[in-house]
């Protein structure tokens, strides 16, 4: 009977623990981010977002422009003038950026921060630019020039005036970051959602697949796929919101670092991608380059694909994307 007792005892003293999907929804980088763990209890969920923001906070202060005392600061306010010396991190994030220029013609360009913001998408604007103005806005706009030295860890912009910016890949990257240092420390699932670059891995607590819902901006109240998302990222890039219509065109908030002129043809462009990072950068590139182009460049990249939504609202993915639509 003391056996019975004992064998008891020790199973009755294994408790299970179900672990559940904790949120924390801030703002960072400017941005609103959603980041949700999976944890046993609301203690080490928050232990493991406080690490994430401290994560997300540091890399702002790498990238930002907005900040003086930024490393990204000094390259731009030395610009025409003498290299910087930077962090490895910084220099690799740039030389990144850069192959992605390389790979999209252009298209996708940190340099894009020199441009003069002379497009307006609030309503107040009733006429095109001229021709010159247009040219001249991103006369100073150029990948090419971003001279790195990899020996010395130095970015030198060679024209005066010059600025590089990470608005179009900063967000993916510290989504990026923070999902692998949570990862390290033994996190096994989770989202982070920074303002719709969406990273993911590991599963849900049922064991089913993270899903993201894909919706047609011109039927917003009504998704058309729901797609598995297990280990990566997902980036959906709209310019439904912010456009202009002049001479019966309509122009959009997404502009060309190669000619100064807004996107058009396109309404919404989601990439998936093993990295926010590179989703990010595609997301906005494929806009610019223009459906044909973008779905050519995103069928050549490996664990990378696409849906493009125009503005006659068709519908297009790349040869290797499965929607299972609803």
């Amino acid at each position: 009977m003391k056996a019975l007792i004992t064998s008891f005892i020790i199973l009755f003293s294994i408790v299970v623990h179900t672990q559940e999907p904790y949120k924390r929804t801030l703002k960072l980088m400017g941005s609103r981010f959603d980041i949700t763990v999976i944890a046993n209890d609301s203690v080490d969920a928050n232990k493991y977002i406080d690490t994430a923001v401290t994560e997300i906070t540091r890399i702002e202060k790498l990238i930002s422009s907005w900040d003086v005392h930024s490393q990204t600061s000094a390259i731009n306010k030395n610009a025409g003038i003498k290299p910087i010396k930077v962090d490895t991190e910084l220099f690799q994030l740039i030389e990144r950026a850069i192959s992605i220029s390389k790979l999209t013609d252009g298209a996708f360009d940190i340099s894009y921060a020199s441009m003069d913001r002379i497009w307006n998408f609030d309503g107040s604007m009733t006429e095109m630019p001229s021709e010159d103005e247009i040219n001249a806005s991103v006369s100073k706009v150029g990948f090419q020039n971003i001279i790195l030295n990899k020996e010395n860890n130095t970015v030198f912009l060679k024209l005066e005036g010059m600025k590089i910016g990470f608005g179009a890949i900063g967000k993916g990257y510290a989504a990026d970051k923070a999902k692998a240092l949570l990862m390290a420390k033994g996190v096994s699932s989770g989202i982070i959602n920074a303002s719709g670059d969406m990273n993911t891995w590991g599963k849900q607590p049922n064991g089913s697949e993270w899903k993201v819902a894909i919706t047609n901006p011109m039927a917003k109240n009504k998704v058309f796929a729901l797609l598995p998302i297990t280990d990566g990222a997902v980036v959906t890039s709209g310019n439904y919101e912010k456009y202009v219509n002049l001479n019966g065109k309509r122009y959009t908030h997404i502009i060309d670092p190669r000619t100064g002129y807004p996107s058009s043809g396109i309404i919404s462009v989601t990439v998936f991608a093993p990295k926010a990072e590179l989703a990010d950068a595609l997301a906005t590139s494929v806009f610019v380059m223009g459906k044909e182009t973008g779905l050519d460049r995103i069928n050549q990249l490996p664990k990378v694909e696409c849906i493009i939504i125009d503005d006659k609202g068709n519908i297009t993915k790349s040869k290797n994307i499965e929607i299972d639509k609803l």
